[in-house]
């Protein structure tokens, strides 16, 4: 049972572009780093669309969602907002009634609010920070691993906590420029490659965290 951070990067190491909104809510440009991802049958299938190619990369998302048995993501990340849920277009998230995590997700936010049950997946709303969200993905999600989705700030303090073993980062041929830096004051680390796949779309990086230097 291992926690892994999964994310989508820039060449030059951002998982936003700049001026992040309800309307791009990636930031100028930052959609760019998950175009690898809708081209494959698998993130298609999650999604609820048809076709999409197969391959090594298709099969990769399959083997992340298998292993997660609970999500661990950001207020943003969710619905884009930060203030009330009240003032919040997106309350009920970016997907629709059938979101694509099919486990538990906690959303570490400073507004409370009850749980929210969709079709498939229910989402837990923790306001006691992200170390309370790690520790309740960890009961939920039994036997399997705990995926620490995003965005960078809830990754950055998951590192430094000590409770991420892996990273699993997929780099796009994009440079942003500026934006949201994933690694942006993390402690140094030691870390080894597991695996690698490399396209022309995005090169996916499997990383074990050996250790952190506090």
């Amino acid at each position: 049972m291992r926690t892994f951070a999964d994310i989508s990067v820039s060449l030059d190491g951002y998982v936003a572009g700049p001026a992040p909104s309800l309307e791009e809510p990636l930031g100028r440009g930052g959609e760019q780093l998950h175009a690898w991802a809708f081209r494959l049958a698998a993130w298609r299938r999650a999604h609820g669309f048809d076709g999409g190619e197969d391959g090594p990369e298709s099969r990769w998302v399959e083997a992340i969602a298998e292993r997660t048995g609970a999500y661990v993501m950001g207020r943003r990340m969710f619905s884009g907002g930060a203030g009330p849920w009240d003032d919040d277009p997106n309350a009920t998230g970016w997907w629709g009634d059938e979101p694509p995590f099919h486990a538990p997700v906690f959303v570490v936010t400073h507004h409370p609010r009850p749980s929210l049950e969709l079709t498939g997946t229910t989402f837990t709303f923790v306001t006691d920070g992200v170390a309370s969200a790690l520790a309740q993905a960890r009961e939920a999600a039994g036997e399997r691993d705990v995926q620490v989705s995003g965005g960078a700030d809830v990754i950055q303090q998951a590192i430094e906590l000590g409770r991420v073993d892996e990273l699993q980062l997929h780099t796009a041929p994009v440079v942003l420029g500026a934006g949201t830096a994933l690694l942006d004051g993390v402690a140094p680390a030691a870390l080894e490659i597991v695996e690698t796949i490399a396209t022309p779309q995005a090169t996916h990086v499997h990383y074990r965290i050996t250790k952190t230097h506090s």
